[in-house]
């Protein structure tokens, strides 16, 4: 299995992670400060339709998309719309169940990612993915983008394209939730997505790139 940290030995770790804090810490507050507190309504409300239903449909979908600020003008979406929603639904719940398991965080996600495949429009790239699987599972699962990847490369993180990135990106979450001390107190996944969502959206806040 690749190591998200880039091999670095076990004594480089400490420092490697109280640097990502250093810069997780004060995006998490910007992004607070920046983003209207309205502006997650639709994916709450798709997280609580999920909850409630143990799948997400089309509407689901569409809402997501929506929030994500996805191209819905593309071949694949006429293809998921061309679906049953009973279908639709009958993956989404076995990704939804994957996700809300209680297997180690990163292997949840790699079934879950692996299981909403399935369907159109899910089977290049993470970010609609990740969008649904978090709404899925909210407190697990955390939202990957190209500005979360670019904050991850800034950082000194390695998250490549390889087959698997989803989970391999929910492991690293992991890490950082567990090696982060007292100062990951109260952060989620999601938490920490936001953060590098912000961070790899201002380059003032993300750290020039450099070599692990």
């Amino acid at each position: 299995m690749e190591n998200t940290t880039n091999l670095a030995t076990e004594e480089e770790l400490p420092a490697r992670y109280e640097r990502v804090w250093d810069t997780l810490i004060p995006a998490r507050a910007d992004y607070l400060a920046s983003i209207s507190p309205h502006y997650d309504e639709i994916f709450l409300e798709v997280a609580h339709r999920a909850q409630l239903a143990g799948s997400l449909g089309k509407m689901d979908i569409a809402a997501l998309v929506v929030w994500k600020r996805l191209s819905a003008q593309t071949p694949w979406v006429s293809a998921l719309l061309s679906l049953p929603d009973t279908h639709v639904r009958s993956v989404t719940k076995r990704a939804v169940a994957a996700v809300r398991d209680t297997a180690p965080r990163g292997e949840a996600a790699r079934t879950g990612r692996a299981i909403i495949w399935e369907l159109p429009g899910f089977r290049t790239g993470d970010a609609l993915a990740s969008a649904v699987l978090t709404a899925a599972a909210p407190t697990r699962m955390a939202v990957y983008d190209r500005r979360v990847q670019h904050a991850l490369d800034g950082l000194g993180l390695t998250l490549t394209r390889a087959p698997g990135r989803y989970g391999r990106y929910m492991q690293l979450l992991d890490d950082l939730l567990q090696h982060g001390g007292a100062r990951a107190t109260g952060w989620t996944a999601r938490d920490i997505d936001t953060a590098l969502y912000w961070a790899g959206g201002n380059p003032d806040q993300a750290p020039p790139s450099r070599s692990a």
